[in-house]
């Protein structure tokens, strides 16, 4: 249960949202991916409330201007890493043209994948299923990813590979990105921390100097 949340992202900004279990942290998440819906308050979008919006309005803007990447994103085996990123515009327009599969190709190249897309999920590394998940968090050009504990499940060098694209990609998009961390090394690579202790933030600061995760 989240009390008392006043917090605002800035577009373009990286930071991470760190707290001990059970504070709050997916709730805000979802409540921030138009997942779930805040029981008080208000959540301002872009200069216009979502309060009002019915389901089916929350679900167009999630869409179109939400990308989530999960701590296990459990890959659809039968799919390769290209057609697994273009399956967002699949879902929205019923069709992935010349344009979608293109930009689909871009996205894996620029996580490191160029050489993998036709493989299966199988055929690929946690950390390789990973980046297949940012590019296709970032394949409807969402103005912000929200990622829930995107490396937990990675060994330190597949965090390591993880978090240098989501960096890079950062700084050449200028989306917005909110990382729930619990490793300190990540959180001290992005551009602010959010701390939340019992549903309250603790502390919320920039970081001293954001190395950029080697972009």
């Amino acid at each position: 249960m989240l009390h008392g949340i006043d917090l605002a992202l800035a577009r373009g900004e990286f930071a991470a949202l760190i707290g001990p279990s059970a504070s709050g942290k997916s709730t805000l998440l979802n409540i921030l991916g138009l997942l779930e819906r805040s029981s008080d308050g208000d959540y301002d979008l872009a200069g216009h409330s979502v309060g009002a919006l019915d389901d089916d309005g929350l679900t167009a803007i999630r869409r179109c201007t939400r990308g989530f990447v999960l701590q296990f994103h459990h890959l659809l085996p039968a799919f390769t890493a290209l057609e697994y990123v273009t399956l967002p515009a699949l879902a929205r327009d019923g069709h992935a043209g010349t344009a979608v599969r293109e930009r689909a190709h871009a996205l894996l190249d620029g996580v490191g994948l160029g050489a993998a897309m036709q493989r299966k999920p199988a055929e690929l590394s946690g950390g390789m299923r990973q980046r297949v998940a940012i590019a296709r968090a970032l394949a409807l050009q969402p103005a912000l990813v929200l990622a829930d504990e995107p490396t937990g499940n990675l060994v330190t060098h597949s965090s390591d590979e993880f978090f240098a694209p989501l960096r890079r990609i950062h700084a050449q998009a200028g989306r917005s990105f909110l990382v729930v961390t619990q490793d300190p090394r990540l959180a001290a690579r992005c551009d602010r921390v959010i701390e939340l202790v019992d549903g309250r933030i603790a502390r919320e600061e920039p970081v001293a100097s954001s190395s950029g995760g080697g972009a």
